[in-house]
């Protein structure tokens, strides 16, 4: 591809103004526009005020883009067309989280059941135009796509931690503007394969307090041949608990400590709040599971005297809170509490932000999947594992990974 005139008077402009100018990202940036530009062309069938029969739209301004680059970030700016929707495939990367945000927004626009919010970022997108039937076109191609990543085969190797966590965001219940709208839990599982690395396994919306959700939830993730679990990490929602006990029978639960703490500084007055806290965190800090056992019941009984209520929930949730010690030490601060989720949480939020309330669950689905499967990509290709696989080895102390152990163990 031969650069435009216009394209070499900016690098030419740049070179000679050499100072501050970062020339290699500014080339970047100019190589990756005119790649936008000719995409644009191609799909509008006409150049920037060519007359041709060939035309099918016209640009209609631009919307500007942040593309991060092993040059830096760069800013480029994206065509909006009178009609349709344009996104180049130079930013495929990202490709599929925004057309399943653009799905669903445009989604609860045509059907009239958007925010003022939504209305306002329609017209900003430059799809006020668009009809009910290319919305459902939109949407069939993410949900097909969507659904395969959900739906897809677990049985390639062991997980050996499973983690379980649920986000919640506002759903409306009819297909109008007048339907109930309500908060609809987003439940995510995650898995740590036997070499350490992370994968996405399931999402599913629902009730997170209904044993008959969770147990439905758990139960296609062993059909799709999910295998090896030895410790689920999770909140102790009611339902989950149960129906663990019935699809996982035999395997560990590590309830998430932060929660649990959480759970007990409800039960403490304000002031107490920081010294209750510290108090409680000498019992992780210990070397193993004895004095781990030793130190906990310690510090019930000190905490109780103080503060009756406590006593009955350090009981109760003593072997679930603990639960991590009997698995590899170098494992411990990642497997004891939910936290790994949070920064995917985070993300899930971030984007749910931008729509407000969900036009229905398919469309929660339909972005959260998006969001998860681009994040699924990411970690694959991450060179950093989770957990070493020296570290995993620990977990498999009958097969002939004690090379690899050693490596890792600098040996």
């Amino acid at each position: 591809m031969a650069l435009s005139q216009s394209a070499l008077s900016e690098l030419l402009d740049a070179f000679r103004a050499g100072d501050g100018v970062d020339l290699i990202r500014e080339s970047v940036r100019v190589v990756l526009q005119e790649l936008v530009e000719a995409e644009a062309t191609e799909v509008i069938g006409a150049a920037r005020y060519e007359r041709t029969d060939a035309r099918v739209t016209d640009r209609n301004g631009s919307r500007p883009r942040l593309l991060t680059t092993k040059a830096g970030d760069v800013a480029l700016n994206i065509p909006k067309l009178r009609a349709g929707s344009f996104f180049p495939s130079v930013l495929e990367p990202r490709r599929r989280i925004d057309q399943a945000l653009y799905a669903v927004v445009m989604e609860a626009y045509v059907h009239g059941v958007s925010t003022r919010a939504v209305d306002d970022l329609v017209v900003a997108m430059g799809g006020s135009g668009i009809s009910k039937s290319e919305v459902s076109r939109i949407c069939a191609g993410l949900d097909e796509a969507v659904g395969a990543f959900r739906t897809r085969r677990l049985d390639h190797t062991e997980f050996p931690y499973v983690f379980l966590d649920a986000t919640y965001l506002h759903v409306r219940s009819g297909a109008t503007a007048g339907g109930q709208v309500t908060s609809k839990a987003v439940v995510v599982a995650t898995g740590v394969t036997a070499d350490g690395r992370r994968e996405i396994l399931g999402l599913d919306v629902g009730d997170s307090e209904d044993e008959v959700f969770w147990r439905a939830f758990l139960t296609g993730l062993k059909k799709r041949g999910l295998a090896g679990v030895r410790l689920v990490v999770s909140d102790q929602h009611a339902g989950l608990v149960a129906a663990l006990r019935r699809a996982f029978q035999g395997v560990a639960h590590q309830r998430c400590r932060v929660h649990f703490i959480r759970n007990l500084l409800a039960h403490v007055p304000k002031a107490q709040v920081d010294m209750v806290a510290a108090v409680f965190r000498t019992i992780f800090a210990q070397p193993d599971p004895a004095s781990m056992a030793t130190t906990w019941d310690q510090v019930r009984d000190q905490l109780a005297g103080r503060f009756p209520k406590i006593g009955p929930l350090m009981d109760e949730g003593k072997a679930e809170v603990l639960a991590f010690n009997a698995f590899p030490r170098a494992h411990w601060r990642k497997i004891w509490s939910t936290n790994p989720l949070e920064r995917l949480n985070k993300e899930i939020k971030r984007r749910s932000r931008v729509v407000g309330i969900f036009p229905n669950e398919a469309a929660v689905i339909r972005l959260v999947g998006a969001v998860l499967a681009d994040t699924h990509d990411e970690w694959q290709t991450d060179e950093r594992r989770y957990l070493s696989e020296g570290s995993m080895a620990l977990l498999y102390p009958d097969r002939d990974t004690g090379l690899v152990a050693a490596i890792e163990g600098g040996e």
